[in-house]
């Protein structure tokens, strides 16, 4: 079952909206898909592989690890990204350790909501691109006041962090699409019912990831990496992309995003 691309609230305000992923060049059919669990406020390098894709499956039905990103992001100081400090919203587990990411629920939801609000604002209040920050973030606390799962709030915050940078991809969730058991091949099989031809991998996957249940579906696997030499990207496998709105401003951002999307979206493309 498909989602809206973005909320309403999260679109509004957007500073880029002319900003996606240019597709012009892709050869026709081609589909690029991120399999994904919703983080909150994610890492720059996270929200760089759901700006190339055309298609963000949500995986949501995975076991919830208390030790990842799904309930809690690494705000980086302004003026010192190798500062940073853990956001994070407390969540009760039902099932205890198997308790899967879209039954975690969130404990005490206006005291988090104050703790975001007040959080963000210390860190980048006095950013050029507080506004920019602020739109992203609103969406996020009005989600906060109307739902106790956290898995929703963790997706908002990344769909309002994409508007920001002008996305207009497919969403779906994991939890709504048929794939068989095996981690690869549920992988596969998630791309195939999306109708995806290019399935973007990040460095965690690559460690593990079976290519031929892939190949088996006519879907290419694209190792996802992005820069680590401009000062941008440096912190982008550590810190919340937050950091980067508001050092460098949605139009700047969409506009770096776009360039490591386009360096994919070529890499993708068969040769002659």
């Amino acid at each position: 079952m498909s989602l809206p691309p973005t909320s309403a609230s999260c679109t509004q305000g957007s500073t880029a909206g002319s900003s996606s992923p240019d597709t012009s060049s892709a050869s026709p059919g081609s589909k690029r898909c991120a399999i994904h669990q919703p983080n909150l406020f994610p890492r720059l390098s996270t929200l760089a592989k759901l700006f190339a894709s055309d298609c963000w499956v949500v995986l949501d039905d995975v076991q919830f690890a208390r030790r990842d990103y799904q309930h809690r992001a690494r705000l980086a100081r302004l003026n010192a990204p190798h500062a940073h400090q853990w956001l994070s919203l407390p969540t009760h587990l039902p099932n205890g350790r198997p308790t899967l990411i879209s039954e975690g629920r969130l404990v005490e939801p206006l005291k988090s909501c104050r703790r975001v609000a007040e959080r963000v604002q210390q860190h980048y209040g006095r950013s050029a691109h507080w506004k920019a920050v602020e739109t992203a973030l609103e969406p996020v606390l009005d989600r906060i006041g109307t739902t106790d799962r956290t898995a929703d709030i963790a997706e908002s915050s990344a769909l309002a962090l994409l508007a920001s940078v002008g996305w207009q991809g497919e969403v779906v969730r994991s939890s709504d699409l048929p794939a068989r058991v095996g981690r690869s091949q549920r992988l596969a099989d998630l791309a195939a019912a999306t109708g995806s031809t290019v399935y973007l991998c990040g460095t965690g996957g690559a460690r593990y990831l079976d290519v031929e249940p892939f190949a088996e579906q006519s879907i290419t696997v694209l190792p996802f990496r992005t820069p680590t030499v401009a000062p941008v990207w440096q912190s982008a496998r550590e810190v919340s992309a937050l950091w980067a709105l508001a050092s460098i401003g949605p139009r700047n951002l969409a506009r770096a995003l776009r360039g490591v999307a386009s360096e994919h979206h070529n890499a993708a493309e068969p040769h002659a």
